[in-house]
């Protein structure tokens, strides 16, 4: 225990790349940098538009956020997604990772908290942030085993599709499984679905399409608008959950500003810039696709999400970021999400097309 009273947490695993990135750095065109999934386009104009024009707001907005915030999050979900969730179960977020990192402390549990053995770091941080204890389930093929699940003392169970670090687009079956396996034991599962709008090989379900007692979704308009910098996302589902998250986010002041939220209606309101948005990332993933095929590296899952999960048969991760740094490229490793990703480097498609084209000539170049 630290002197407040707290398990220390790990390290933060992105310092572990300074050395790499100073290495990739002194290439003779500069680094690419492919290790983040940070939005790297312009963020659309017609949210910039409803941001400016509510920029008047000297009163403090209601946590519960607008009529409007919320109907506009509800329609899309019925538009992109096919779910059915009135405004009264939606709630918006100050970006989705608070959401994630909080929300064990937000609903006072305690207990077990489950989440895939390879997986987005913030779900092991949020247990332990609220004294729960995080368990890494078995996944295979990228899909949470549901048949291996131990319910007991478990409080919460975290998905995510497409997947973060690997890509996997869960099938609806296997959602309709997880959703039901949860109900069985009073087992909460969150959906996390901040890639819901990138699915390359076929639709994406959301958990909400099973109905939303006992299940949460999260989402996040960081990548579907570039919105990261506004720190703009909702939680949607289980009425009571909702409400009793309302309470102590009440409580506690966390609210999304308010021309934010009026970013956000703008934002979900309009497709246009989402397509836009898809056709960019597409064209980056297909110049990385065919570089990694012919440096004879393997691409496992991506078939969702912003990232390629690839794999050389000559490095483990490290060996791996250690290789494309030499060349000027950066990507994340695939431990930083789990012992299973010892093998996998995650590379995103967050850079700009003349970028990840670059990095894509530089990977033919050194086959």
């Amino acid at each position: 225990m630290n002197s407040l009273g707290r398990a220390p947490l790990p390290e933060f695993p992105w310092d572990r790349l300074v050395p790499y990135a100073e290495r990739a750095r002194r290439h003779e065109d500069g680094i690419v940098d492919l290790s983040v999934g940070t939005p790297v386009d312009p963020t659309p104009a017609v949210v910039q538009d409803a941001l400016r024009e509510a920029a008047d707001a000297p009163g403090y907005p209601l946590t519960a956020g607008t009529v409007a915030v919320r109907q506009a999050a509800t329609d899309w979900l019925q538009r992109r997604l096919g779910v059915t969730c009135p405004p009264d179960q939606v709630l918006p977020t100050v970006g989705s990772k608070e959401l994630v990192a909080l929300l064990p402390s937000l609903l006072g549990i305690g207990g077990r908290v489950l989440f895939p053995d390879l997986a987005y770091p913030t779900y092991d941080i949020g247990a332990r942030l609220a004294g729960c204890e995080p368990v890494a389930v078995r996944t295979v093929d990228g899909l949470v085993d549901v048949d291996a699940l131990d319910p007991a003392g478990a409080v919460l169970l975290w998905v995510n599709y497409p997947a973060n670090p690997h890509g996997r687009v869960a099938p609806a079956a296997h959602l309709a499984d997880v959703v039901a396996w949860g109900r069985a034991h009073g087992v909460l599962v969150a959906s996390d679905e901040c890639y819901a709008e990138f699915g390359w090989t076929g639709p994406v379900t959301s958990a909400l399409a099973h109905g939303t007692d006992g299940v949460l979704a999260v989402h996040s308009l960081s990548k579907r608008s570039n919105l990261a910098g506004y720190r703009a996302g909702f939680v949607a589902g289980d009425a009571a959950v909702v409400a009793a998250l309302l309470e102590v986010r009440r409580h506690a002041g966390l609210i999304v500003p308010a021309p934010v939220q009026a970013a956000m209606v703008a934002a979900l309101r309009d497709d246009a810039h989402v397509e836009e948005q898809r056709h960019r990332y597409s064209e980056r993933r297909a110049l990385l696709l065919a570089a990694l095929a012919h440096a004879g590296w393997r691409v496992d899952h991506s078939e969702g999400g912003l990232y390629l999960w690839a794999a050389h048969p000559s490095y483990d991760c490290w060996q791996a970021v250690g290789h494309l740094a030499e060349r000027g490229i950066l990507v994340a490793p695939g431990a930083f999400y789990g012992a299973a990703g010892a093998r996998h480097v995650r590379i995103a498609l967050t850079a700009p097309t003349d970028r990840v084209a670059a990095a894509a000539r530089r990977l033919e170049h050194t086959a």
